[in-house]
């Protein structure tokens, strides 16, 4: 059940590899608006690391807190362990936050949920690693769960990280900047997009799954959490329906772009001889090569910069957003080792 900002590679490979001579696709701009193509063009010089590291700082005190060692410890030190892990970027969390201050939300407001969705995101990590599942001896650079505490601990952890969000959710959410019915319909969105329709069919299809269905793994195991931290973040404003959706949309392209192109770049240090390898899932290139997985990753950031063109109207709120969508691209900066 990973996630969209899983990146398969450790952020030192990732950030600093030097890119194809094709691979820099140029940004199109679909809209004939020169209010949009403005828009655009001003987002392209947002600084998205300074923002981004700012919030990590923000978002990796809150998880430290939101965690505290209690009995049994050997559970709680084991989802430390991940939650806190040095190699996390906390995409899922820094869109959430992104996503509610378009419309204006106090970040503040948004910090339980964006805690909540990188505790999901880590207990999915958990879960993907264990050798039932992906197998993976590593994540972000580092041994992975189950590798230091073993298979049953690691279970345990994910499955108390899961309700953890919940709760969190609920008891840390102010309730003078949030209304009840708004926190409902983000609880119903998380649990919908790990679900048995969501990531868990995105893990399972990755398990069982033949090569043609590389496609739903993709939507499911990487857009499922893109798509639900940008909603999460909407819904949390109060974002009116359509707006909901659109942001759906977007997050979805943004979680999928990522998988695709830390495809294409695993791919790039295969050819040069690393043994770094990925998991024993599908991947996009493997099954459609480089070149169509090029082109599928432009057909993503067209996607979800058109998605975005529809909120023009807040102005600079919306440059984070457009933002997102040239990382996941570029990977022009390393954002892994913000702390507070």
């Amino acid at each position: 059940m990973a996630a969209f900002a899983i990146a398969a590679l450790p952020s030192s490979h990732i950030c600093h590899l030097p890119k194809p001579p094709n691979f820099m696709l140029p940004i199109r701009c679909s809209a004939s608006s020169p209010s949009l193509v403005s828009t655009r063009s001003k987002a392209a010089h947002f600084d998205l690391k300074t923002y981004w590291t700012s919030l990590m700082v923000q978002i990796n005190e809150k998880l430290d807190e939101a965690i505290p060692v209690q009995f049994p410890p050997q559970i709680y030190e084991a989802m430390r362990y991940s939650v806190l892990a040095k190699g996390a970027k906390r995409a899922p969390p820094v869109m959430c936050v992104s996503a509610f201050e378009l419309f204006g939300g106090n970040r503040h407001a948004a910090f339980p949920t964006a805690c909540a969705l990188e505790m999901v995101h880590a207990a999915s990590l958990i879960h993907d690693d264990l050798p039932c599942m992906d197998d993976s001896p590593s994540r972000r650079g580092q041994p992975s769960n189950h590798t230091i505490y073993g298979v049953d601990m690691a279970i345990l952890a994910g499955d108390a990280l899961f309700p953890l969000g919940f709760r969190h959710i609920v008891s840390r959410t102010p309730s003078d900047l949030v209304p009840e019915p708004h926190l409902l319909q983000v609880i119903t969105e998380i649990a919908r997009s790990v679900g048995s329709t969501g990531m868990a069919a995105g893990q399972f299809l990755d398990l069982e799954g033949g090569p043609n269905a590389v496609g739903f793994i993709q939507e499911k195991k990487f857009g499922e959490m893109g798509e639900c931290s940008a909603v999460c973040g909407g819904l949390l404003a109060g974002a009116k329906d359509d707006d909901i959706e659109r942001l759906r949309r977007y997050g979805r392209a943004v979680g999928v772009l990522y998988a695709v192109v830390d495809d294409i770049l695993e791919e790039r240090l295969k050819a040069e001889g690393s043994n770094i390898r990925k998991n024993k899932g599908k991947s996009y290139v493997e099954v459609y090569g480089v070149e169509k997985a090029t082109e599928k990753a432009e057909e993503l950031r067209a996607k979800a910069k058109d998605e975005l063109d529809g909120f023009e109207k807040y102005g600079e709120r919306v440059f984070p957003l457009y933002s997102f969508v040239d990382y996941a691209l570029d990977r022009s900066f390393s954002v892994t080792e913000a702390r507070g």
